[in-house]
């Protein structure tokens, strides 16, 4: 093959294009003209929308385990101070009832002290108030204990009051206490005096677990008594003043096969949880004493002496 046949050009994988430093200015002028272009004519925004809508769909996949986690952990954070707050308001609620229940407790204790230094404030005779300490730990009687005693001018025998009623008598005096015997004890006995009829009888205490009250005994059949009936103090033993309220005729039974009825009270005294008394001298101590009888002149020396 001759010389002047042969092909000289460099083969297509030796061939070079434009230099590098063309293809940047190239690229840069493109891209400035670009820029001023979408600058000034917006001409690149309906392909960023076509983008990002084709786009969003991965970016959600991509960013949505990222969010799961967060949300996560934002509900057990969330659960944990949920459940710290509602233990909280809990024990607010508690203390809040506990508070109430105190609050009510004090009022009614006021009101029924208020009520005993009223009653005590209309008594003549001598009277001091006292607080019920507990109850007697005989189960078979109805006794309480109260803060006061022979130190204080406790007697024997006083009767004791509430803001309702006749609640009971001293029967036991110590130096600082008092053992106070409850009307509806089934020792203790009463004298009364039926207001509407002016009847007097004895009340005696029948303590039931159920309902202690106290029993009008040895009264006819016939006897003018009806439910309702108020009884007070007929002061005739010498030991509670007189008018002071003691019961009210609850139920009546007369049997005919007795001679006597059942006449059943209910007392007025809250035997059952009262907290301040009222402990009133008994009425003989407010009696003065009988003077001496005066001795007779010896008629029989006077006229030896003449």
């Amino acid at each position: 093959m001759p010389l002047g046949t042969l092909d000289r050009s460099p083969p297509p994988f030796f061939k070079q294009g434009a230099s590098a430093l063309s293809k940047f200015l190239l690229f840069s002028a493109l891209s400035v003209f670009l820029m001023v272009l979408d600058r000034r004519f917006m001409v690149t925004q309906p392909v960023r929308a076509v983008l990002s809508t084709v786009v969003y769909p991965l970016q959600q996949a991509v960013v949505q385990p990222m969010l799961w986690l967060q949300n996560g952990s934002q509900y057990f954070e969330q659960l944990q101070t949920v459940q710290l707050e509602r233990d909280r308001l809990q024990s607010s609620v508690i203390q809040g009832l506990q508070r109430s229940a105190q609050v009510e407790q004090l009022l009614l204790e006021n009101q029924r002290l208020r009520s005993v230094l009223e009653l005590r404030d209309r008594f003549v005779s001598t009277s001091q108030t006292a607080q019920v300490l507990y109850d007697a730990a005989d189960p078979y009687t109805r006794k309480v204990v109260i803060d006061k005693g022979a130190l204080q001018g406790v007697r024997l025998g006083s009767p004791v009051l509430d803001e309702s009623g006749v609640l009971g008598q001293v029967t036991r005096v110590y130096p600082a206490l008092s053992e106070v015997t409850l009307v509806t004890d089934r020792e203790q006995a009463i004298p009364i005096l039926n207001t509407r009829t002016g009847a007097r009888a004895v009340a005696f205490g029948t303590p039931g677990y159920t309902s202690p009250g106290l029993e009008l005994r040895y009264m006819a059949t016939n006897a003018d008594v009806q439910p309702g009936d108020v009884l007070t103090t007929s002061g005739v033993d010498g030991v509670y003043p007189p008018g002071l309220p003691v019961a009210q005729v609850d139920h009546i039974e007369r049997r005919v096969e007795s001679s006597f009825a059942r006449i059943v009270c209910k007392p007025l005294a809250n035997t059952e949880g009262t907290l301040h008394v009222l402990v009133v001298q008994p009425a003989s101590a407010e009696i003065p004493e009988r003077p001496a009888p005066e001795v007779p002149p010896d008629l029989s020396k006077k006229g030896k002496a003449k």
